[in-house]
This record gives structure tokens, C-alpha cells and sequence, in this order.
């Protein structure tokens, strides 16, 4: 028998280990390439959607190459994956998580999916992609904390719209590239770094409608390259910083809605590029920089501040003198301020206040009528008639050519003029025709209807007998053109939810459009706050109205592709049947959000009282827009005051049911706030608990509000016995 010395390594056990080793090196030398294409399909199984997948595409049986499904962008040279972005124009939104696949992508230069409906936390392999440039995830729900460390070549990072928490990291300043940093619309806190004030390079900062304190840091005015700076809705206090003429390309700056006090720096009126500032809703003090006010196509916004003093002419030769009391509301409007852009429109504010306070867009004209180009009242006045001659006769011209082409080609929808479609697995039990329409309403007779709202009236129509729809005829000219408007019609169509009014159908052509609802036989909300005093009040009843509306919200903010704001939450858009059950309506002529989180617009749609401050302010939209009409809703359902109540006229401006709560919450006499006998009838930690939820839904703050899937679980858990 041979015994193997001691030390002596048997030869088989060698060639064992060096195959091992060569297998080893072989797995993870496997072309960068195929690491990119596996992780890629990680990465889509993390996110995918279920059917209508945007990433659909990203399949390797295809055949294709990674590089070319849809949202990868590759190096033209290595082939390695350098940006992800979502795919244009989905079907739906993405869905699930980011996954840690992320940081195997170690080309990676740009990572963009906004509004794609991604949850959870941004995993840390993001964070440490070192060729990372853009990163772009705003409205999304995702939460957590953001890194002590960044991607030093980070040139812009866009987290707005999300619920991240916590502070801003003073490690932000390592990024020396960053140019742009949105973290608006979260719930992110403590004080601003000063940190920030080293990044040489940053243009954009935008921090607003978070819960932030402290000042604003010096060292925040050595960004020297900054043009837009917006701080608005936090809870920044102390004085504004002097020494903001040093921002020298600043064009935007917005430091309303905070706690600030003392004066307004004089040295802000030597700010040639400022083209926009609010300094709304503070408690400044004192006189108004004459600098300030005195320049061409600039907007000032001093709203609700405690100012005084005189204005003169001093600034401007043009510009009346007037005094400014306590500019405190507005009292006309004559556009939208549209922050995203350089608004040129201006408010006129205070009844005493006789100059438009917002900045002066005369043309210069003397007062005296001449004209500084040398051209003489009568040379002006003929070149403006003989332009007017040209352009009248220029119309006419296109007049008759169109209206000849139109009388030799019939236009396509008079071919459809009388057509109703119906959605599919719809079946009422009765033919729904234009005819049976038309004739069930007696030709929209005024004796038939039974609402009237701010997109049209909404007729009652016996389609056959005991067949009830209801027919909400919409004036033309709302829709935004037809093949945009039945698109709109159709996503529509298929929003489904126990307590959404159902789309049944709908017409549309050159003279006539409307929309076949069911008919719900219980009135409105208005209607059963009025007449609630002629029955017994059940508090079951009105928690019960409440949690189907907040569940009808939750499932358009949450559920619905695309997603869908309301935009006028108010009791006369609310329905209910014989049993109390309660139904959202008017759903679907609010504008859908497709592809961002929040968009602007040129007009505020919604009724006063139950419009968000910030959307009636400049016309800002989102679901918490939404949240807070809802919580006007809630404050009408169990007290006796309406939103705008006669009763508040003795507080002044601007005073209304939610400024009421407020008060008696602060002075401890909450039992005044409900409705006569109901706080005798439920447990009384119940109905503190909703009166405080409405509260949260009506905070100024928009990032402190609230999300409607939230607030679903708040009314479950001080569900009364049913």
C-alpha cells in the first residue's frame, strides 16, 4: 500500500483547481456587452406592467440587439449602454421598482423615467454609477433618504414630486458639474447646506414645497451662475438675505409661502435680469424698493404681506405714484402666471392700490401723445389703417376659398352627425341612439334638467320605460380638437370603479356633443347638505360619503393609466343613489396627465372656495390640488358652513371654512365646528380624528398634504360600526 508524503500535492487535485480557476475566469470575463444585456432584462422584470408593458420590447427571442429596444441608447464605438430613458409615448406606465441591476450598468451616463409610477427606494448602486451625469425620476412615489455621496460628474438631478424625507445631504457640493437640482414637492427637512453655495455651476434650484427651516444661507448667493431659485412652500424664517444683486443672471426667484420678516433688500431692485419674484404670503414689512417695481415686463408678486409706504415715480417717468396698504388679495386677474417660463402678465392687487404693483408694460409713449421713433400721431394712424385694410381684405380672401372648398367636399363628421357610440360590454336594456336621446330629453328641454356645471348642463332621459341615463351635453368648442377629444373619451370609457359615475357613451359633430352617464336617482352632495337638517344626521352616512369619494380619488391618482386629476372636486360633482352610496362625476373632463407629474395651464379650472392655493396662484395642477378640494368636501360634510360662508365676511379677504377650522381648533372649541347634534351622536375621538384629516388635506404646504391612498387609510381606521 503507497502512503501520499506529507507536503506533496497530488497531481489530480492540481489540474482540479487550475480547470476551477479557468472556469471562474471565464464567467467573469464575459463581454461587458452581455453584463449590459443581462441586466437590462433584470431590470425589466422589476419594472414590468403586466399587459401593454412599455418595455415589452426588451425580449431576447426578438432577435435584436439591446441597443435598439426602445428607451437604451449605446456608445456608438463599445456598444456598452451609456443612457436608459422611458419610452416615448407608453400605453402604460411602468410599474414596481428599481432594481440593484442598476450597477451594472457602469457606463451609465443618463437615467431618465419620470411619472413611470416606480415605488420604493432608489437603490444605492445608483448612487455610486461614477459616469452618471443626468438623473431624472420626479413624479414618481418613491421615498427614503437621499445619499451622504453623489456621483461626481452629476450635472443634473431631478427628484421633484416623490416622497423622499430626511435632509439634504452637504456631500450634494462634491458634484462641482451639477447645473440643475429639482427637489421640489417632497418631504425633505431640515435647514438648506450651505454647501450648495460652492456648486459654481448650478443654474437651476428649485427646493420649493418641502418642510425646510432655518434662513437662507449666505453662502447661497456664491452661486453666481444660478438664474432660477425657487424656495417657495417651506418653513424658512429670518430676514431676506442682503446681498442678492450678486446673482446677477438670477431671472427667477420665488421665496412666497415661508415665514420670512423685516424688509424687502433694497439691493433686489439692481437685479437688471430678474424677470420674475414672488414674495407672497411671508410677513415682510415696510416699504417697497422703488427699483423693484420700475422695470419693463417684470412680475412682482407681494401678496398677503404687511408692506406700507409710498411708490413714486422716482423709478419710472411713466409709472403713476400710488401707496401701498397692506397688499393682501387678489382682485383681478388678467392671465396666468406660468412659472416654468417668463411671464410677462401682471395682477392688479388691492383695491387702493391704483398702479399695477407687478411692474409696468407701457410702451414708453410720452404722455404728451408723441412718438420717440420720430413718426407723428397722423403717419401712425395711416399705416394702421392701410394695415388694417390689407389684413381685412387678406381675410375675406381665405373666407371664400374656404368656404368654397367646403361646399364641394361634405365634411367627414356631418357623415356621422347622428351617431352614438356605446363602450363596449355596455347594456342598458334599451337602444341608445341620437333619436332616443334627443326625444327622451325632450331636445334638451330645460324642464329635464337636472344640473348645470361648469363644462354644460346635464339633462334626465327615460331612454325606454324605467331606462334612466343621464346626458351631459357639453358646449362645442370645449373639446380639443375631435380626434383628440374621442381619444380622451375612450381612455375615459374604460375607467372602471364602484364609485365613479359610468361613461356609458357619447356623440359628438359639428353642432352637438354629449355624454351618456347612468343616472343616479339621489341628487348631488350640494343638494343633501342643504337638506340634511330635515332628517336625522347619521355620522355612519357621512363617513361612508367620505371614504367613496376618497376611494373613487385614490383610484384615478393611483390606478388609472393615464392617470387622471379631477381638477373640480366640489359637493355639486358629487352623486349619490337612494342608499347614500356616493359617486364622483365630471371625472372625465378634467385634462389627463400623460406623460408628467404636473403641468401648467392657461386657465384655473375649478369653482372658488375648493380651488388648492397654489393652483389658483399659478395655475400649478396636481393630485395634491385635488386632495385639498377634497378636504374643503370633508369640512362642508359635518359642519354648517359653506366653503365661502356669508358668515366669514366680518374676517375679511380670503377668509374661509378652512381658516375657520383652523381658528377653532387653536382656541380649543372644536365641538362648535360640527353640525348641530352630531357631536352628541358619534364617539368624539372619531370625529376630532376626521376633522383633523380635512386639516392635513387643506395645509398650505402641498408636499404636507396627504395622498388620497393614504387618506383611504385614515377614514378605515376610524370606521364606525356599519
Amino acid at each position: 500500500m503507497a502512503f501520499r508524503r506529507r507536503g506533496t500535492v497530488c497531481p489530480t487535485t492540481v489540474l482540479f483547481v487550475l480547470a476551477l480557476h479557468l472556469l471562474t475566469a471565464s464567467c467573469a470575463s464575459s463581454p461587458p456587452q452581455e453584463q449590459d444585456r443581462s441586466a437590462l432584462l433584470e431590470l425589466k422584470s422589476a419594472l414590468s406592467s403586466g399587459s401593454g408593458d412599455p418595455l415589452r420590447q426588451w425580449a431576447p427571442e426578438s432577435g435584436a440587439h439591446h441597443c435598439s429596444w426602445p428607451g437604451v441608447t449605446c456608445h456608438a464605438r463599445s456598444r456598452r449602454v451609456v443612457a436608459l430613458s422611458r419610452p416615448s409615448r407608453p400605453r402604460r406606465r411602468l410599474a414596481g421598482e428599481l432594481s440593484p441591476a442598476f450597477g451594472r450598468l457602469t457606463e451609465l451616463r443618463e437615467l431618465s423615467f419620470p411619472a413611470a409610477g416606480l415605488r420604493g427606494e432608489i437603490p444605492q448602486e445608483v448612487w455610486r454609477l461614477r459616469h452618471l451625469e443626468v438623473l431624472n425620476l420626479a413624479g414618481n412615489a418613491l421615498h427614503g433618504r437621499l445619499p451622504a455621496t453623489f456621483p461626481e460628474g452629476l450635472k443634473s438631478l431631478d427628484l421633484s414630486g416623490n416622497r423622499l424625507s430626511g435632509r439634504i445631504p452637504p456631500g450634494i457640493a462634491s458634484c462641482a458639474a451639477l447645473r440643475r437640482l429639482r427637489l421640489s414637492s417632497n418631504s425633505l427637512d431640515g435647514s438648506i447646506p450651505q454647501q450648495i453655495g460652492k456648486l459654481a455651476k448650478l443654474r437651476v434650484l428649485e427646493l420649493s414645497g418641502n418642510r425646510l427651516t432655518g434662513g437662507v444661507p449666505p453662502e447661497l448667493l456664491h452661486s453666481r451662475a444660478l438664474v432660477k431659485m425657487d424656495l417657495s412652500n417651506n418653513l424658512l424664517s429670518g430676514q431676506l438675505p442682503s446681498g442678492l444683486k450678486e446673482l446677477k443672471n438670477l431671472k427667477f426667484l420665488s421665496l412666497s409661502r415661508n415665514n420670512f420678516s423685516g424688509e424687502i433688500p433694497s439691493d433686489l431692485g439692481q437685479l437688471k435680469a430678474l424677470k420674475f419674484l414672488n414674495l407672497s404670503s411671508n410677513s415682510l414689512l415696510g416699504a417697497v424698493p422703488v427699483e423693484l417695481v420700475g422695470v419693463r415686463n417684470r412680475t412682482v408678486l407681494l401678496l398677503d404681506n404687511r408692506l406700507s409706504g409710498e411708490i413714486t415715480a422716482a423709478a419710472n417717468p411713466h409709472m403713476p405714484s400710488a401707496s401701498v396698504v397692506n397688499v393682501s388679495s387678489v382682485t383681478e386677474v388678467t392671465s396666468s402666471v406660468n412659472p416654468s417660463r417668463q411671464p410677462t402678465e401682471l395682477f392688479t392687487v388691492s383695491p387702493r392700490l391704483s398702479m399695477r404693483l407687478l411692474g409696468d408694460t407701457s410702451s414708453g409713449t410720452p404722455p404728451d401723445g408723441s412718438s420717440s421713433s420720430g413718426l407723428g400721431i397722423k403717419e401712425i394712424a395711416a399705416i394702421a389703417s392701410g394695415s388694417a385694410i390689407v389684413v381685412i381684405l387678406l381675410v375675406g380672401l381665405i373666407l371664400c376659398i374656404c368656404t368654397r372648398k367646403c361646399a364641394l367636399k361634405p365634411s367627414r363628421r356631418s357623415l356621422r352627425r347622428r351617431e352614438v357610440k356605446v363602450f363596449d360590454n355596455v347594456d342598458i336594456g334599451a337602444p341608445l341612439t341620437y333619436e332616443t336621446v334627443v326625444r327622451a330629453t325632450g331636445n334638451f328641454n330645460a324642464s329635464n334638467c337636472i344640473g348645470n356645471g361648469g363644462f354644460g348642463p346635464t339633462y334626465r332621459a327615460e331612454i325606454a320605460p324605467g331606462v334612466l341615463v343621464a346626458i351631459k351635453r357639453l358646449a362645442i368648442g370645449k373639446q380639443h380638437g375631435d380626434k383628440e377629444f374621442q381619444a380622451e373619451i375612450r381612455t375615459l370609457g374604460q375607467c372602471r370603479h364602484p364609485n365613479l359615475v359610468t361613461l356609458l357613451g357619447y356623440h359628438i359633430s359639428d353642432s352637438e356633443m354629449f355624454l351618456i352617464y347612468n343616472y343616479l336617482p339621489g341628487g348631488n352632495l350640494e343638494k343633501f347638505i342643504k337638506e340634511r337638517t330635515k332628517r336625522p344626521i347619521s355620522w355612519r352616512r357621512l363617513h361612508k360619503i367620505a371614504l367613496d369619494v376618497a376611494r373613487a380619488l385614490s383610484y384615478m391618482h393611483e390606478e388609472c393609466v393615464p392617470r387622471i386629476l379631477h381638477r373640480d372636486v366640489k359637493p355639486n360633482n358629487i352623486l349619490l343613489d337612494n342608499e347614500c352610496n356616493a359617486y364622483l362625476s365630471d371625472f372625465g373632463l378634467a385634462r389627463l396627465l400623460r406623460n408628467s407629474e404636473t403641468h401648467a395651464t392657461t386657465d384655473v379650472a375649478g369653482t372658488f372656495g375648493y380651488v388648492a392655493p397654489e393652483y389658483a396662484m399659478t395655475c400649478r395642477v396636481s393630485d395634491k390640488a385635488d386632495v385639498y378640494s377634497y378636504g374643503v368636501v370633508l369640512l362642508e360634510l359635518i359642519s354648517d358652513k359653506k366653503a365661502l360662508d356669508p358668515s366669514f365676511s366680518p374676517y375679511g379677504n380670503g377668509f374661509n371654512i378652512v381658516s375657520w377650522a383652523l381658528k377653532l381648533v387653536q382656541r380649543g372649541r372644536v365641538r362648535e365646528f360640527f353640525i348641530e347634534g352630531l357631536w352628541d351622536k358619534a364617539p368624539h375621538d372619531d370625529l376630532v380624528a376626521f376633522l383633523n384629516l380635512a386639516i392635513q388635506c387643506t395645509q398650505e404646504s402641498v408636499a404636507s398634504r396627504p395622498t388620497m391612498k393614504h387618506v383611504v387609510r385614515c377614514l378605515r381606521d376610524i370606521r364606525p360600526p356599519y
